[in-house]
């Protein structure tokens, strides 16, 4: 886990702008926060309003970003002064939490924008039940939230906007249905189901701290899309709030919410939540656990018994969502992971096409937004594998097989990173043979996709290579025919039909 996190390629550097940011656009919102004479909730509710502006927020494009951006009130303050005037009314305010959630989740077919704001909407009503905020406190709220979202907004989009200089990153588009036949309609019944759980038995637990429990149901349905996701998700999530609540009885416990120290601890989360996330949720839910810590230390309330109700609640989260994705609506992960590895390895063949184009001096050719969709894809596919890489897998030859496909996809996305440098170069000079090895790529592609039939395990021989982008290519090459041996294996018994 520590290897993963240091050494995971950052490619421009992005995790490490992309945390930093952050950092300065959280700081900037409790700033200005304190500066208008916000009480401690009001600038607790304003940072973590520009902490989910920037996290949530990925549209492939920034003046997409900026719109979406400028809709999270619209969602969160309807949200928040429902959440505040049922502060009282336990049954409304619960059964109008369980509706947040199932309209939070199910906002997801409508692409990132959908996402970001059923996230948000979430998180308002959950910071409300944090700070508990009554209908007295919604002029402070209201303020805290807008402060939040417009610091975010001027670092991002002002300050320092370093999307600008890059083509747009695609965004993978979820896989289209109808009624109960879509992935995000089952996913929206199920967290409600799991956040029900989740909800009843956090009460019997804590009567005031039970939204940590749906809390938990709810941030492991994201970027989830079948039950072996989930089920690791919630495993990981168990995993990160342990060690976060050791080292919150380290360190924040020892502090006792003592101004300074505390918003350097907080700023260094601040910046561990954001550079973990897209390589590890075990280390993003360990910065989340022990920066909610400290700010349970700047409101007076932190001691070891509220930590180890933390982990109590998310325990019971985590169960719930367990429950749900097994027994209501399933989703299998072999129907997930079938559809991200073709998808995959069609933007394979694409990117070797559009490389070979620019190689032969066609205008207009450009593999770099091909390469950066390929990354997103890949990103996919491990999400959706995870379950079956995982060590608790107990099917040894399945984890195997797995392991040999994402080795093997990663090998091909290598490849072409190099391939994409060499066609960078101005010098670089178009080889006819790169054509034929274009279309071996395009049919080995072909039979792969085609679930194996009629393919022999194997592409014809190739000609040993000559120049760099012969090099890449063949290595693509290489790298398909031997995904050929478990992905047909695969389409017999089910490599992930678990």
């Amino acid at each position: 886990m520590l290897r993963r996190m240091f050494v995971a390629p950052d490619p421009g550097r992005t995790r490490l702008r992309f945390a930093a940011r952050a950092v300065l656009g959280i700081g900037l919102a409790v700033a200005v926060c304190a500066l208008v004479g916000h009480s401690l909730t009001g600038g607790v509710t304003g940072g973590l309003a520009a902490l989910l502006a920037l996290f949530t927020v990925a549209d492939p494009t920034v003046r997409r970003q900026a719109a979406t951006t400028a809709l999270l009130p619209v969602v969160g303050l309807p949200v928040l002064t429902l959440a505040a005037l049922l502060h009282d009314h336990a049954v409304a305010r619960d059964l109008a939490f369980l509706a947040v959630v199932g309209a939070g989740v199910y906002a997801r077919r409508w692409g990132p924008r959908g996402h970001s704001l059923g996230v948000f909407a979430f998180m308002t009503y959950f910071i409300a039940q944090f700070v508990h905020a009554t209908a007295g406190d919604l002029p402070e709220q209201y303020a805290a939230v807008l402060l939040g979202v417009l610091s975010a907004a001027a670092v991002r989009f002002g300050l320092w906007c370093y999307e600008r200089r890059r083509p747009p990153v695609p965004v993978p588009a979820p896989a289209p249905g109808r009624g109960l036949a879509r992935v995000t309609t089952r996913q929206a019944v199920q967290a409600v189901a799991g956040s029900g759980f989740a909800l009843v038995a956090g009460q019997l637990i804590s009567g005031q701290r039970w939204y940590w429990a749906v809390g938990a149901t709810w941030w492991v349905f994201v970027n989830t899309a079948s039950r072996g996701e989930t089920l690791v998700r919630s495993f990981r999530r168990v995993l990160g709030t342990v060690l976060g609540i050791g080292l919150g009885l380290l360190v924040a416990v020892p502090v006792r919410g003592a101004e300074a120290p505390t918003a350097v601890l907080v700023a260094v989360c601040v910046f561990g939540i954001f550079y973990t996330a897209a390589v590890s949720y075990t280390w993003m839910m360990l910065w989340v656990t022990f920066m909610a810590g400290l700010l349970y230390g700047l409101l007076g309330v932190l001691e070891p018994g509220l930590l180890a109700l933390r982990f109590a609640e998310t325990g019971v989260g985590a169960l719930g969502a367990a429950l749900a994705v097994l027994f209501v609506l399933p989703v299998t992960t072999h129907a997930v992971t079938d559809a991200w590895i073709a998808r995959a390895l069609r933007c394979v063949h694409a990117c070797t096409a559009e490389a070979a184009a620019r190689l032969a001096g066609t205008e207009g050719a450009d593999p770099a937004p091909r390469v950066a969709e390929l990354e997103q894809l890949l990103g996919r596919v491990r999400l959706a594998v995870a379950p079956l890489v995982h060590p608790l897998n107990p099917l040894r030859e399945r984890r195997r097989r797995a392991r040999r496909v994402l080795a093997l996809l990663d090998e091909c996305a290598r490849e072409i990173r190099g391939l994409v440098t060499v066609a960078a170069d101005p010098e670089a000079s178009h080889d006819a043979r790169l054509a034929a090895a274009c279309w071996r790529v395009e049919a080995a592609v072909e039979a792969l996709t085609d679930g194996g039939s009629g393919h022999d395990g194997g592409l014809a021989p190739s000609p040993p290579a000559e120049g760099p982008a012969l090099a890449h290519l063949h290595g693509v090459e290489r790298a398909l025919a031997e995904l050929a041996a478990p992905l047909r294996v695969r389409s017999r018994t089910g490599l992930v039909d678990a």
